[in-house]
């Protein structure tokens, strides 16, 4: 007799700090220190390869069962359906509670992990263009088409970048308001704390600032701060259906 497996549900990401906080470190004691130090000021933790290269799979599991905000896993998905589709479902079975995942390879494979996604009720983060100079060479000519894609798929949203906040402010309006964006180049890219959400994103990623900082948990509670004052006196952006995308 086949025994049925309960597939576990994934955290949802709820605005509360407006930030995810990229936790790009190679040792998991070193990863789970941070990341119960900085949890009151972040609404995600983000991981991504260095990590889970150097301590496994199971590190995603660890630092979930740490903290209560979602884990989220920048595996940047890009190979073909098949391959895609058992990346996701290994990433998952670990505890993830999202999955970024490249556009660039087509809808097929978008699909195939949004499927895959969608039976753990997990986020899919669709990058239309990354935030190094080097994503205006390739990405950034097909960035609109990636969006387009992500929205009508029904991916969860889109990874835009917050070192362009004009770009952010174009696919904000290209998803709607229905799609969140999560815009990474904060802090040590050159993103300035706030320019993205002010153009329409809902949540700014921040990496190297608070991990590389000597006070991973001052410097996220001071970025909050500054945060919450660059939108002091505008209207708040909420994730879903009342995304502003107008410039400030």
């Amino acid at each position: 007799m086949t025994q049925t497996v309960r597939v576990p549900k994934a955290r949802q990401l709820v605005p509360r700090t407006r930030v995810i906080h990229a936790l790009d470190v190679e040792d998991l004691d070193k990863a789970l220190t941070i990341a119960n130090a900085i949890e009151p000021y972040v609404d995600s933790i983000k991981l991504s390869y260095p990590l889970i290269l150097a301590e496994g799979p199971q590190a995603i599991g660890a630092i979930k069962e740490a903290v209560k905000v979602p884990i989220l896993t920048c595996f940047k998905v890009a190979d073909i359906p098949e391959i895609s589709h058992r990346i996701m479902k290994a990433t998952l079975d670990a505890g993830a509670d999202g999955v970024t995942l490249h556009g660039f390879v087509g809808r097929d494979t978008v699909r195939e992990c949004i499927k895959v996604a969608n039976e753990y009720n997990a986020q899919t983060l669709v990058i239309a263009e990354m935030s190094h100079p080097g994503a205006e060479e390739f990405m950034q000519p097909v960035g609109e088409k990636i969006a387009e894609m992500a929205k009508n798929l029904g991916a969860t949203g889109i990874v835009a970048p917050a070192t362009r906040p004009q770009r952010v402010k174009r696919y904000r309006e290209i998803i709607g308001r229905e799609r969140i964006i999560a815009a990474p180049g904060v802090g040590s890219q050159g993103g300035h704390v706030g320019d993205a959400i002010l153009m329409g994103a809902d949540y700014e990623i921040i990496g190297r600032s608070i991990y590389q900082a000597k006070d991973p948990a001052e410097t996220a509670k001071q970025i909050q701060h500054q945060l919450r004052s660059r939108l002091e006196g505008k209207r708040p952006i909420p994730l879903i259906q009342y995304a502003r995308h107008d410039a400030v």
